[in-house]
Order: C-alpha cells, then structure tokens, then sequence
C-alpha cells in the first residue's frame, strides 16, 4: 500500500513539472513522427505516378489489364493477411488513437506502425478512394508511443506523447502544422490544455519542417492569387453551408451503412477484394476518381459543366463508400474534402445558369471546409486547415460563415460526428484493453452552465479507484476539500487506474462539458 502511494506521489509530481519538459519531448516524438510520414507521403506519390503509367500502358496494351487485375488481387490478399494479424489498422486509424486517449483499448505500437504502413501504401496505391491523413495521423500517434516505451515514461505523459504523434502526423501529411495542433485540442482531446498545446506545436512545427524540408515551401493546393469574395455574395455562402450540412448528413449515413452491408459479406478475403477489382476496372473506365484525389481539386476549380460535375460527384462519393466501408486502412479526410471542393465547384456553376458570377475557385475553398465541418464536426480545425492547405487566410471570415451554416444544419439533423461514430461501432466489437493497475491523470476544464459548475466537490461522484486530487484556478493550484466550489473555467486533474480511464473519461466530460 505504501508502495503505491508512493508512486502516487511522484506521479503527481512530476506531471506538476513536466510541462517544459514535454516541449522537448515533443521535438522528439515531431521528428520520429515527422520521418515515418514523410517517408509514406513520398512513397504514396511516387505510387500514383506509378499508378498512372500502368493506366496509360493499359490503354495502349488493352490485354494488360487481366494481369493488373491479378496484382490487385495479390495486394488484396496481403491486406488481409495484415488485417487479420493487427485488426487496428483498418479504416481511418483516427478512431483508434481516440479510443486509446480515451482509454477504451491499446494498440501495440510496433504492429500497428508495421502494418499500417505497409497496408496503406497497398490501398491507397492501388488506387481505392482512401486519404493519407488518417493512417498518418495513427502512424504519428504510434511513434510517439514508441518513443514513450523506450523511453520508459507512465500512462499520462504517454497519452501526451501519443498526442503528439498524431499531430506531428497531421501536420507532415498536409504541411498545416497549426491545423495539426488544433485537430489534438478540438478532437482528439475536445479539451484545452496548456501541456497539450505547447507540445503539440513543437511537434507539429518539427514535422512540419521536415515535411517542407522534402516537398518544398508550397501549399498542398495553391490559391494564393485568389481575390476575397464580395460582401454581396454572403448569402450564397449561407446557402452553400446549409447545402453541405446536408451532404455531410448523408456522407455519415452511408459511412455507417456501407460498414453495414460489408457485415453481411462472411469471407475477409472477399470484403477486401471488392474495392480492389473496382479499382482496377475504374483505372480503364474514369480514372478521375483513384486514389485520394489530390489533383480533382484543381482540376474542378476550373469552370466545368455542370453534369461532369455531378456524375463526377456520384461516382466519387459511391467509389468512396466502397472503399472505406470495406474496413481495409485507409482515411477519409481528403476524399472528403475532394467531395466539398466538388460541391462547392457544381453550386458555383448553378449560380452561373441563374446569371449570378461568381468564382469558382473561391467556392472550392468553402466547399472543402463546410463539408469538413459537418462531417467531422471540428469547424476551427477545418478553417485552419484549409487556409494552410491553399496558402491563403484571408477567406478566414467566409470559411468561419460556411462552417458555421454546415455545422448547424448537421447538428440539427443529429447527425453524429464521423468519428465518434466510427469509435463507438469499433468498441463494440470487443478490443485489447489497457492494464490495470498503473495510474493515469486525466483533466478536463469547467464550462460554464456544466453540472459540476457551481457544485461543491462532495456533491461529485467518480467512477471507483479515481479521487479529485487538484483544482487549478486563475493559474493556481487549488487542494480540493470537500466544500471546494467549483467555477467555471477551473481544471479540474482526477487520478484513476488505467483500467477504469474510459469510464473516468466519460464521467469528466458529462460532468464539466455537458
């Protein structure tokens, strides 16, 4: 017993001092994390000029294409096999890292970082509508985990490092390395901390540099010439935001049923399969929409008919719930945002039949980021992440507009955000849980109007083997008693065994969030 309060006690004190500690920390885990998506962003695109000049050679030597055919089903086969060994990696790899924040289940660094790798150059290469920013973000958060065990650090600054991975993996993915902190804030911790943001950005701008150190200092999409759109043309945006919200509603509808009907399909091997053969087949047929799209966004800012747009549209979002549903590694960030930049690009052509001009491109921009927002449900990360995607922040405003119009509609609909919608359906097929036994500090912020604000400490209960040991008030540290009141704006720090840190988790968050 004395034992474990000693380890108690250094627990807690070294998380008290470790904020400057965890910068450096950060700049490690950046640069580990950085190197591990650098590496599969570079070979992802020397695989979709690969890609192209197995199409061209296809269209030249039609009888190639049985033998593509045959390689995917190989590449098929291969994903499987890693599916069945570390079932992790399947899908976004974003719901993963928030389970295991969380404290829902634990992945084994080195397998997942392994397969995951391998298992994303195979799908995404191949062709299937899948992004790189997902399996970035787990390949990061991973890293970090890494760096955690060999450096022999406790589950709370773990978690830390393991969230610095996956912003550093954000960050390498899509050179946004502000997007990269605020996606660690808004969803993976839904929380502001202070630990958490100087660490993150030091991972984030260490990756970041390394990134831009491999592609250059240009933006991922260049729409830095773009001119700001016309205060007259507010309401258009309005209107585009409400239309988002609704295609954003339907996205994580067939998200969900796509999962669903792939279910029903009993051989693995099979479910795998499918997306695969589609991918061969749509490299003959309308290559357009392979891969994650990068280049689409480019090519639908130009001013195209409005029918090529629509069955673009269709064929895009069908081929993406194909592929993802399949459950084989891969993200959805940018076929997401591939399908707002579509949207936004076919409502700026119906406002030209109406006789009304506007920019294309600039609609573009709205569509990615209102299309993110209603999806995923984190509308400050989307705005920060489009303006670092397209080298420009003076649409911050009518990207803030859009946003917010998508967000509300979606939110209306009750429409769940992606990715806890994602996590919940992951935990209930029974995963690897945490070991019991070690200690774990988790925080949370006060928000005014939630249950705990205004109550006294003892008025709270917490889940078994946790205890309220700190409240942190305008910058100090607060020993909770009994008759303690807690105000708005305290953090407040709950110690529980790692067993019990989801549990604990959702009593913290219906407790000072709701």
């Amino acid at each position: 017993m004395e034992r474990e309060t000693s380890a108690t006690a250094r627990l807690i004190q070294r998380v008290r001092g470790f904020r400057y500690a965890l910068v450096w920390e950060g700049i490690a885990v950046g640069a580990a994390a950085g190197l591990v998506t650098v590496l599969f962003r570079l070979l992802l695109s020397k695989g979709d000029l690969l890609r192209a000049w197995i199409g061209d050679l296809i269209a030249d030597k039609p009888w190639l294409l049985p033998l593509w055919l045959l390689l995917l089903g190989v590449a098929a086969g291969v994903v499987t096999l890693l599916l069945k060994w570390e079932s992790f990696i399947g899908g976004s790899g974003i719901p993963q890292v928030e389970g295991e924040l969380q404290g829902a289940l634990s992945q084994t660094w080195w397998r997942v970082l392994l397969a995951k790798f391998v298992g994303g150059l195979l799908t995404i290469g191949s062709g299937l509508s899948l992004g790189r920013e997902g399996p970035s973000i787990q390949l990061g958060a991973m890293a970090g985990k890494g760096v955690s065990k060999l450096w022999k650090r406790g589950p709370t600054e773990e978690r830390m490092l393991l969230t610095c991975g996956a912003s550093a993996g954000l960050s390498a993915a899509f050179n946004a390395p502000l997007a990269g902190v605020l996606f660690s804030l808004e969803e993976l911790h839904k929380d502001f901390s202070t630990e958490v943001l100087l660490s993150t950005m030091a991972s984030s701008i260490t990756a970041d540099f390394l990134s831009r150190t491999l592609f250059g200092l240009q933006p991922v999409f260049d729409f830095s010439s773009l001119e700001m759109i016309p205060l007259t043309h507010y309401g258009l945006v309005l209107v585009l935001g409400a239309a988002l919200g609704l295609v954003g509603v339907l996205y994580n509808f067939c998200v969900g049923k796509a999962q669903d009907i792939y279910t029903r399909i009993p051989w693995a091997y099979g479910k795998t399969l499918l997306p695969f053969l589609l991918a061969g087949v749509l490299l003959v047929v309308y290559p357009a929409v392979l891969g994650g799209g990068h280049d689409l966004v480019g090519q639908v800012s130009e001013d195209l008919p409005l029918q090529a747009l629509l069955l673009l549209f269709v064929l895009k979002f069908t081929f993406s719930m194909v592929s993802f549903g399949s459950g084989v590694p891969g993200g959805i960030f940018l076929p997401l945002l591939v399908l707002g930049a579509i949207v936004g690009s076919a409502f700026s052509q119906g406002a030209h039949l109406l006789g009304v001009e506007t920019s294309t491109a600039n609609f573009v921009i709205l569509g990615m980021a209102g299309l993110f927002a209603a999806i995923v449900r984190a509308p400050v990360t989307g705005i920060i992440l489009i303006s670092e995607m397209t080298g420009s922040f003076s649409h911050l405003l009518t990207l803030s507009l859009v946003s917010l119009a998508a967000y509300v509609v979606a939110d209306l609909l009750q429409s769940p955000p992606v990715y806890d919608m994602l996590l919940e359906r992951l935990l209930q097929k029974g995963v690897r849980k945490p070991k019991s036994g070690e200690k774990l500090l988790l925080e949370s912020t006060v928000c005014l109007g939630a249950p705990a604000c205004g109550k006294a400490v003892r008025d709270l209960s917490w889940p078994g083997h946790s205890l309220l040991v700190s409240v942190q008030r305008h910058g100090q540290e607060l020993v909770p008693q009994g008759d303690t009141v807690l105000q708005a704006g305290d953090v407040v720090v709950l110690l529980c065994d790692q067993s019990v840190s989801r549990q604990a988790h959702t009593a913290l968050q219906k407790q000072c969030k709701s």
